[in-house]
């Protein structure tokens, strides 16, 4: 049976974690593809308030099979803390496993992170300094460290021993920083091996079977499709859209069936780079303060603004969204009247996709179509055709512009505040 991909189809932090969960009772393997922890996904169920950065929505199902596959950049520390954060509350981790090939995040790639912003001075990217950025470099450059490499000690110090001494260089010479140490890097990570290496399997072969057994697997994305490498608001950019499935999950795109995007019924964004609808006045503060729009990992307030109908037409463009789901949709209950920016103006020219240049991106000014507001609480409502006709009409106008029908419509964080509008396969 074929794969369901969920996708952020903005810049991240859409809500990607509760549709995971919600569909991950139908399915037999939630596997994330992409990313590392600078991503956050929340989950508000019948235990509590989760907030996770690595181990996939999924878990909260006894049933189902989870893995981070090796397009992920894993931090240790953190993985092993989420492991055990989740144990003491209940949750059993016996159906995870992590990828054989996937990268690790290692001290200096943290340091760098955060010299390197520093560095940048007023251009800096806003990065949540975890490492992610200088591990997926590494990793392209062929100087990366990886999960199979902690299963053996004596590779894992000859490779660790090599790499450490270009990066203390880079440190020491490019920085002025002191050096990191060789022993304690070596003694920290063969611990943490050591407690990881239960968890350890070809992750790829855990999605190609439960495929080839005809059951369904579900394929979760981290942050958005505007922070693609490629496609996103180069430089201010850090994941992969839907095709970075295959790579992360080592599968073949053939078998995704349906693909998802993950959209809220307005736009935030955390960390530097343009963002054409952002709101500095108290609609925005109100968006903020109503959705508790505050960073998973980072605690940063996010900036807010109202729907960019242009980039949500270029992310559906870009992933081949065949369904939406629109979250946080209640948080636009208090508004009499609710804008949709529907084009970009810059000197004069109209655009209606955005433009590859993150200075001309800068310099887009939003087109507004303006929709009457429902002013009526949405949170207790179960079915679309119950919602107030304004409310529906709204939603409809967004499936216009993205192009695809809206599956999921989330007005609350928790499992039981959704209208299915239609039922995922």
């Amino acid at each position: 049976m074929p794969a369901i991909a969920i996708i952020g189809a903005q810049w991240g932090d859409e809500g990607k974690g509760k549709i995971v969960d919600l569909l991950a009772e139908k399915v037999k393997v939630v596997a994330r593809f992409s990313g590392g922890n600078n991503a956050g996904h929340t989950v508000v169920n019948q235990l509590g308030e989760f907030r996770m950065h690595l181990i996939p929505s999924g878990i909260f199902h006894p049933d189902v099979t989870c893995t981070i596959g090796n397009g992920v950049v894993i931090d240790p520390a953190t993985l092993l803390g989420e492991i055990e954060d989740l144990k003491q509350r209940g949750v059993s981790t016996d159906n995870l496993f992590v990828g054989d090939r996937a990268h690790l995040i290692m001290p200096y790639h943290i340091l760098l992170d955060g010299l390197e912003e520093e560095a940048r001075g007023s251009g800096a990217l806003g990065t949540t300094r975890k490492g992610v950025g200088p591990a997926f470099a590494d990793k392209t450059s062929r100087m990366g460290i990886r999960i199979c490499d902690l299963l053996d000690k004596d590779s894992f110090g000859k490779r660790l021993s090599f790499v450490l001494e270009y990066q203390n260089n880079i440190l020491t010479k490019l920085y002025g920083t002191a050096p990191l140490s060789l022993d304690e890097i070596y003694q920290d990570y063969c611990r943490y091996g050591e407690r990881i290496a239960p968890f350890v399997r070809e992750t790829d072969v855990i999605v190609k079977e439960a495929l080839d057994r005809g059951e369904r697997v579900l394929l979760e994305g981290a942050q958005g499709s505007m922070l693609d490498l490629d496609y996103g608001t180069y430089p201010y950019v850090t994941s992969a859209v839907s095709g970075g499935v295959s790579l992360g999950l080592g599968m073949s795109p053939a078998n995704i069936e349906e693909v998802v995007g993950v959209f809220k019924a307005y736009v935030t964004r955390v960390g530097g780079g343009p963002m054409p609808t952002e709101l500095g006045d108290e609609c925005g503060d109100l968006i903020r303060d109503q959705g508790r729009e505050y960073g998973t990992t980072t605690g940063r307030p996010r900036r807010c603004g109202w729907f960019d109908a242009v980039v949500a037409r270029y992310s559906s463009e870009v992933n081949g969204f065949t369904s939406a789901a629109i979250m946080k949709f209640d948080i636009l209950d208090v508004f009499p009247t609710i804008k949709v920016c529907t084009a970009y103006e810059i000197d004069g020219v109209i655009h209606n996709r955005p433009p590859a240049s993150s200075t001309l991106l800068d310099k887009c000014q939003p087109v507004y179509e303006e929709l009457p507001g429902w002013q009526c609480p949405t949170s207790d409502i179960r079915r679309f055709e119950e919602l107030p006709p304004q409310a529906q009409a709204y939603i409809r106008r967004i499936e216009e512009f993205i192009g695809c029908p809206a599956s999921i419509i989330s007005v609350g964080p928790g499992r039981e505040q959704t209208i299915m509008v239609r039922p995922i396969p």
